[in-house]
C-alpha cells in the first residue's frame, strides 16, 4: 500500500490522540495527505467521546509510525 510505504519513509500523516479518562493515546493513521487525516479524524474523535472518554486532546504530526499504536 501507498499509505505504508508513505509511513516507512517518514511522510504519512497521524494524529496523536490523548485522552485522561481512560488515561490513554491513540495513534490515527496513517493517511497520505493532512487534508484526509482531519477529514477522517472527527468520526474517531466523536467515537472515543461516544464510548466516554473525557478530555480528549489531539496533534496532528507527520511521522513514521510503528506498533504499539494504543498505550
Amino acid at each position: 500500500m501507498i499509505r505504508n510505504f508513505g509511513n516507512k519513509l517518514g511522510l504519512a500523516w497521524w494524529a496523536k490522540v490523548d485522552t485522561e479518562s481512560p488515561s490513554a493515546t491513540y495513534w490515527y493513521g496513517p493517511f497520505l495527505t493532512k487534508r484526509s487525516l482531519n477529514e477522517n479524524l472527527k468520526k474517531f474523535l466523536n467515537d472515543l467521546s461516544d464510548e466516554g472518554s473525557k478530555n480528549i486532546k489531539h496533534s496532528i504530526v507527520r511521522c513514521k509510525k510503528e506498533e504499539p499504536l494504543t498505550v
